[in-house]
């Protein structure tokens, strides 16, 4: 027991500084510094909430025990006490082991906003239509989580789909509900354009970035390249009077970004800036799982685009997740945004995966 009341310790010595520090005037007169820290306190809040359960459990116990060894008490109270002590004591071992895990397999990016970047792969026409109907779906799901969607950017064709399309989901936990959605997604079925009634395979690529901020990202003056020109829309017409697209290329590394959907110039440059910073932390990130070795390679959340995840099969009325082997038999409710069965099982998985990498299970 010595080792999860330490860790306690930590966790309330952590959150009470932590307290102290958005107390702290200074702190305060920082924005940065200050949208850094709460959102660390975010991020601590609830293992902090189950190592408060875990004192409560505590002082269950101790209570039980002291009845238990005071003589004074009647055999009616002696039996209370005892069901007490049992039940105190398996909610300590309950929420030491749940503590454990958190602490153990907790990302520090959970809490963030992300960034969704959904791209049509092979397949065409039917392709984008299947990029428009997974932006559609993310949608859906983050809605009935109470997130904030926004479309940051989108590159439309004429059919009604996407090329690209590009979703900022906002709220406490959005990268922890979206982040086992990144890599390829097929779809089988027949297109609405094809009269021979024949199935045909289709994907999309989805990348989910946790949205970093400026103190995490520092983008230098002279990293930034800033081209203006004049937007365009399905099928190249123009769809602005005034060159308001922006397109930004940060030059250590070549990464671009466009964005053109906003009337104002500046809307679109910070919409790009966004995105940009977003790519940036992602590729840091893959650079220090790449130095902290196999482990991290190895989960179900390691965010490779290139690995196939999932398909949907609308003639089988099938949804498979290629990862973990899960498949149910209700597309139509999952292409509505009711994916819990899929991200609660994956993040099982990544819990079990990540506890046996270091042998606690």
């Amino acid at each position: 027991m010595a080792a999860i009341d330490n860790l306690i310790d930590e966790i309330e010595r952590s959150y009470e500084e932590l307290n102290a520090q958005l107390a702290d005037p200074e702190v305060l007169g920082d924005r940065s510094r200050y949208a850094g820290i709460a959102r660390k306190h975010a991020e601590l809040q609830q293992v902090y909430d189950l190592a408060r359960r875990f004192r409560e459990a505590e002082r269950t116990v101790a209570d039980a025990e002291g009845l238990l060894g005071d003589d004074a008490s009647d055999a009616e109270m002696r039996d209370f006490a005892q069901e007490e002590l049992g039940d105190g004591r398996r909610r300590l071992e309950a929420l030491g082991e749940e503590i454990r895990v958190r602490m153990l397999t907790g990302d520090p990016n959970d809490a963030k906003d992300v960034i969704i970047e959904i791209r049509a792969g092979t397949g065409g026409d039917e392709a984008s239509l299947f990029a428009g109907d997974l932006a559609r779906m993310y949608t859906r799901y983050a809605q009935a989580k109470g997130f904030e969607v926004d479309v940051l950017s989108a590159n439309e064709n004429d059919n009604g789909g996407y090329k690209e399309v590009t979703l900022e989901v906002k709220g406490q936990g959005a990268f922890s509900a979206l982040k086992y959605e990144s890599g390829v997604h097929r779809v089988q079925r027949v297109p609405a354009t094809e009269a021979a009634g024949r199935i045909h395979t289709s994907t999309a690529t989805v990348a989910v970035l946790p949205e970093a901020e400026d103190i995490e990202i520092a983008i230098g003056p002279n990293d930034l390249r800033v081209d203006i020109f004049r937007a365009r829309g399905p099928g190249g017409q123009s769809v602005n009077t005034t060159d308001s697209a922006v397109r930004l290329t940060h030059v250590p590394t070549g990464v671009t970004v466009s964005c053109q959907d906003e009337k104002s110039q500046l809307q679109n440059k910070e919409r790009a800036l966004r995105i940009l910073r977003a790519r940036l932390f992602e590729l840091e990130q893959a650079k220090q799982d790449e130095e902290r070795g196999a482990a991290r390679r190895t989960m179900v959340g390691s965010g490779d685009r290139a690995q196939k995840v999932r398909t949907y099969n609308f003639q089988q009325n099938r949804v498979s997740d290629h990862r973990i082997g899960l498949t149910s038999h209700r597309i139509a409710e999952v292409m509505e945004g009711e994916l819990d069965e899929f991200t609660e099982a994956l993040a099982s998985e990544d819990r079990r995966k990540q506890l046996a990498a270091a042998g606690g299970g």
